[in-house]
């Protein structure tokens, strides 16, 4: 069974491999309530694709499963957790599936519409904030900057059209990745991600090491 937003997600121009994937390979064994698939195991999946497809161009690498789930990210069926991207191997990971629970209906709407960028774009707020705790991502401030350059780049490429729950997802990735590069204006390190840090918190910890560094000589 599938709700009403996978399924207007799933009728989106995607190949048929990617729907068998997602309708037979994730969705049945996933976790629903967690919104998380079980680990993937690219032997089954490739097993299930290929079925009884004996042609040259039959699925053989972890990479071509990758190249679906890609698609299937795009249409924002899937996300990756963490650090995971689809240039590495996903095996033996999860992968989220933001759709799949019932509340999601709440951005059914979002799908229902496809466009190419425009001037005027701005993400959905409760969507962003849903697709920031999905990926993990830690700093969600981000101003009409941010926003300018995800739409300038994407006006240079007047064919993608998407849906706004797409669009709003990518620009969630985007600030992920912009957080994620070492020009980024931050003080503080979180996993591999740039935060700002609180000068209030910084001092806590600095006090704390100088508590630390005097209760040590103090005892020797």
């Amino acid at each position: 069974m599938f709700t009403e937003a996978e399924y207007h997600a799933l009728t989106s121009p995607l190949s048929n491999d990617s729907r068998v994937l997602y309708c037979l390979g994730l969705k049945p064994t996933a976790d629903l309530n967690a919104g998380r698939s079980d680990v993937l195991n690219y032997k089954f999946l490739i097993t299930l694709l290929n079925g009884n497809d004996q042609q040259e161009d039959a699925y053989t690498r972890g990479q071509q499963i990758n190249t679906l789930l890609s698609e299937l990210d795009q249409a924002g069926l899937i996300a990756l957790e963490g650090e995971a991207t689809f240039e590495s191997s996903l095996s033996g990971q999860h992968v989220l599936l933001p759709l799949c629970r019932h509340e999601q209906d709440d951005f059914t709407h979002l799908h229902r519409q496809y466009t190419a960028i425009h001037g005027r774009w701005r993400p959905d707020p409760a969507l962003f904030e849903e697709m920031a705790n999905l990926i993990g991502l830690i700093d969600r401030e981000f101003g009409d900057e941010d926003i300018g350059e995800f739409v300038s780049y994407w006006l240079g490429r007047p064919d993608a059209v998407f849906s706004h729950f797409q669009w709003t997802q990518k620009f969630a990735y985007a600030i992920k990745r912009k957080r994620m590069t070492t020009g980024h204006t931050t003080t503080k390190k979180v996993g591999s991600q740039s935060v700002p840090v609180a000068a209030g918190i910084e001092a806590d910890d600095n006090a704390r090491k100088l508590v630390e560094k005097y209760a040590s000589q103090k005892k020797s």
